[in-house]
């Protein structure tokens, strides 16, 4: 199938078609058409597989092709897409400017750390999608600068990490601000129970979609687990990347602290590393993240939450530093590597205790055994 022959209309076909968009990935062919059809949407996604284009493109196409539904206010606010970090919902919003190129709608961004003022400017503007953390936006509506009365669409973004972020307080808050009549999208790269719920509670009669990252990500990366005692690692890490074939290297830990420690011990023997984690200030997450893809940078070392977002265009290798206890944090973590037909390498260090059982866990969930290197 094509982009031309999945319902899109000419609006979102011009924008898209200079980006080379030609075949949509798995999620955006079986997402675009039920959203097109106005049902709500539950979809079981990873980063990395197309999901913004998936949720973004029939969005610009209803609105596109259909007048508001509150006429004769300021540009009413249409569709709210929620994220959890700064980093994505800049991503998010990037693309949305390039898919609402032809249509002319407008779309903005809100998140915080940075002053409101330019973003308050901006919705004054009109908006017709706002893209937006948590935080801010229920802030920003407290003040009565956003109405979400208006909301036709509402898409739940990277929902499991907004839970594990300490967000479902806001969420639960800023869904009650929207209209009960609206259409409603919502992705989470994993499925616990407290998603659901969530899901169950917010969802009318919802589609399904899954798609299954694990098969892609064991096709394109190449894994490795090396057997080491937990304080042996550091020196382990310094050995591996003193590969000089390695350019660049993304370094996951389960901790802010031991983030921290690894980055220290790295820069202790020359390699460049920067860390990035909840407690660093937005500017110096982007920062950092903006000298590691330019190189200036070799190792950037993150936990989880905070690496939401990072999307490298060619990265060679993960290092799971500590194995994560959800086997599905571990493919999205090499999902990192291995982009676009490019091959990857995931290297994890597995220690002879509790980390043993996260590798059961993981080669379980991936369908095959990992060589363990002792």
């Amino acid at each position: 199938m094509s982009f031309e022959n999945i319902g899109l209309n000419d609006c979102v076909l011009d924008a898209i078609s200079p980006l080379g968009y030609e075949q949509p990935t798995p999620i955006q062919e079986q997402a675009i058409p039920i959203v097109l059809q106005g049902k709500d949407l539950l979809g079981c996604a990873q980063t990395g597989t197309g999901k913004t284009a998936a949720f973004a493109l029939p969005i610009v196409h209803q609105l596109s092709s259909n007048p508001p539904k509150h006429k004769g206010r300021k540009k009413p606010i249409r569709a709210l897409i929620v994220s959890p970090t700064r980093e994505l919902t800049s991503q998010i919003n990037d693309n949305l400017r390039d898919y609402c190129s032809k249509s002319g709608l407008r779309t903005t961004v809100i998140y915080g750390g940075v002053s409101q003022h330019k973003q308050v400017s901006a919705l004054r503007r009109g908006v017709d999608i706002l893209v937006a953390t948590p935080g801010r936006l229920l802030d920003l509506c407290n003040q009565k600068l956003i109405d979400l009365s208006t909301i036709e669409f509402l898409v739940l973004d990277e929902a499991d990490t907004m839970l594990d972020m300490g967000f479902l307080p806001d969420i639960k808050k800023v869904i009650k601000m929207c209209p009960e009549e609206r259409q409603t999208l919502f992705f989470s790269a994993t499925m616990p129970n407290d998603i659901l719920k969530l899901s169950s509670s917010i969802l009318k009669d919802p589609e399904r979609v899954q798609i299954d990252a694990v098969n892609s990500a064991a096709e394109t990366v190449e894994q490795k687990v090396y057997s080491v005692r937990q304080t042996d690692k550091k020196d382990l890490l310094v050995h591996v990347l003193q590969d000089e074939s390695i350019y660049n290297a993304l370094v996951f830990t389960r901790t802010k602290h031991g983030a921290d420690k690894v980055e220290r011990h790295l820069r202790n023997n020359n390699i460049t590393a920067e860390a990035i984690h909840g407690n660093k200030s937005q500017a110096k997450r982007e920062k950092a993240l903006a000298r590691f893809k330019k190189g200036k940078v070799q190792v950037l070392v993150a936990t989880d939450i905070a690496s939401r977002g990072i999307d490298v265009e060619v990265l060679e290798l993960v290092v799971n530093f500590e194995l994560p206890n959800l086997p599905e944090s571990y493919v999205h973590r090499i999902g990192r590597t291995g982009r676009a037909g490019n091959e990857g390498l995931a290297i994890s260090f597995c220690n002879e205790g509790m980390e043993r059982n996260h590798l059961a866990g993981i080669q379980k969930l991936i369908g095959r055994e990992i060589e363990v290197i002792e």
